[in-house]
């Protein structure tokens, strides 16, 4: 974890890889609960009888689910001990570039894109995110998310 005192800190990494987050591992009780939750149970996530003879030949976990761990990643990656609050706020741009079969480990390499500060003296920061499986060639998800921190 990359632990920053000050958003002074956290300017100073702008254009920086800061931090790559321990694995995570993908369940099928994940990916059940994000069908109850979302009312996504298209087969090729929930159905692993079915799924197996599917063109991933076990179930994967849906794209959502995997953009969902930011929240995750960020906790275990980035704190900014001067700030109080974080919200999210939105994506520029998302891409599910490979499946996630269920049982796969994940994690996250954390770029620092941008830090603004904003009003409230607050500041935005721009984080490029890669997602990526164990022992794939490449990422199961890359995104630019965007994230307002207030003292």
């Amino acid at each position: 974890m990359k632990t920053f005192r000050s958003y002074t800190e956290v300017s100073a990494c702008v254009g920086q890889e800061v931090a790559v987050t321990d694995w995570i591992t993908i369940t099928q009780e994940q990916v059940n609960l994000f069908a109850e939750a979302t009312g996504d149970h298209q087969w090729i996530h929930v159905d692993v009888e079915r799924a197996k003879a599917g063109p991933f030949g076990t179930p994967i976990a849906h794209g959502f689910l995997t953009l969902s761990l930011l929240p995750k990643i960020f906790e275990a990656g980035v704190e900014v001990v001067e700030s109080r609050m974080g919200v999210n706020y939105g994506l520029n741009r998302v891409r599910f570039m490979s499946p996630v079969p269920v049982g796969s480990r994940l994690r996250a390499q954390l770029k620092l894109q941008s830090a603004t500060p904003i009003e409230g003296n607050g500041m935005q920061i721009q984080w490029d995110v890669t997602i990526e499986r164990e022992g794939a060639d490449k990422p199961v998800c890359v995104a630019e998310s965007l994230a307002r921190l207030y003292v």
